[in-house]
């Protein structure tokens, strides 16, 4: 009997600690700053959903937007310390480990979305994503967001009205200089903090799609919104180069794939949602939109055309060249 009990107690311990039930799932914390509605959000829970239906029990994505998590100002850091896994920052975050990647801050460097997919997509883009691995960082994608519009509560046709105005701006040296050249002040500001700054008068006006101005309700806090289209807000979904070399080759693999599906569906979307929410904003009566003329919109570019010059040695003038060269369809 008591042969019989102990048996039964080694077998116990056994299927307790057999392989299948001791290996917990590998934990993925996709951390963003941006609701859930908008492209980035939608692409993350995309990722979400391919990935725990591919590695059931293996992988477990959990996504925290709306800087739930960590904010602007601290979300790079976070990925390296291992208290996040995935981040998907603006473009504008990455200048402080690769000046290369200032090149999508120049103001009027695309046509349109449709150029700025051509560049990502070629060989000169995808090699920008592996750029910044000797500091920890190895990118795995790039999601849209869309083209960039300017709004205030002074109504700004011509630069010379964004005079001596406020903008909140990422913490980009290019952003910075694009402001200052329209003689207006630049502020660096999380994004999480921009509606109380434009409620409070802090800033008088900011830069966005109109997917963060929709989801954010900035377009309540601001009388005007200049359709520029003078430059974008994309993204590009990292990952702690460690803890990616690090992961078994098959999970690896199938994340791999997951995020190329997710960023082909949140790519797609993000001009849908864009001017679905252009028009709830113009639906919503809270603010004007300002459509420039072709001779208003060239003012705009040639106020704005010094900042080439200045950033042009630190980017590489072949990547500005390559970048140009993206607007001439294919």
């Amino acid at each position: 009997m008591r042969y019989a009990i102990a048996m039964m107690a080694v077998l116990a311990v056994g299927a307790a600690t057999s392989p299948a039930q001791a290996a917990d799932p590998i934990k993925i914390k996709f951390s963003h700053v941006v609701a859930d509605a908008t492209p980035k959000g939608k692409g993350a829970l995309e990722f979400k959903r391919l990935v725990e239906e591919r590695l059931p029990g293996k992988v477990v994505v959990e996504v925290y937007p709306n800087s739930q998590l960590f904010g602007d100002a601290k979300e790079m850091e976070a990925l390296l310390l291992g208290d996040v896994q995935f981040i998907a920052p603006s473009l504008s975050k990455f200048a402080k480990f690769t000046k290369k990647l200032q090149v999508f801050d120049l103001p009027f460097l695309f046509d349109d979305i449709n150029a700025i997919d051509r560049f990502q997509k070629g060989k000169i883009g995808q090699g920008l994503l592996t750029s910044m691995e000797s500091k920890g960082y190895t990118g795995l994608g790039y999601w849209h967001n869309g083209m960039k519009q300017l709004s205030a509560n002074r109504l700004m046709r011509v630069p010379e009205d964004a005079k001596g105005l406020k903008f909140r701006i990422q913490p980009s040296d290019v952003l910075e200089a694009q402001f200052k050249a329209l003689n207006a002040n630049p502020q660096k500001m999380a994004f999480a903090e921009v509606y109380q700054a434009l409620q409070t008068g802090t800033v008088d006006g900011q830069e966005n799609t109109w997917s963060n101005i929709y989801s954010q309700k900035f377009h309540e806090a601001q009388k005007y919104i200049t359709e520029t289209n003078h430059g974008v807000i994309d993204y590009m979904v990292v990952t702690n180069t460690k803890f990616w070399k690090g992961l078994p080759a098959d999970v690896r693999t199938v994340l791999s794939k997951s995020m190329d599906e997710a960023t082909a569906y949140s790519n797609k979307l993000a001009e849908d949602i864009n001017q679905a929410d252009k028009k709830k904003i113009m639906d919503s009566g809270k603010t004007q939109i300002i459509t420039l003329t072709k001779d208003q919109q060239a003012q705009w570019r040639k106020a704005m055309a010094p900042v080439y010059k200045q950033f042009a040695p630190d980017v590489g003038q072949d990547l500005i060249d390559a970048a140009l060269s993206s607007n001439k369809s294919s």
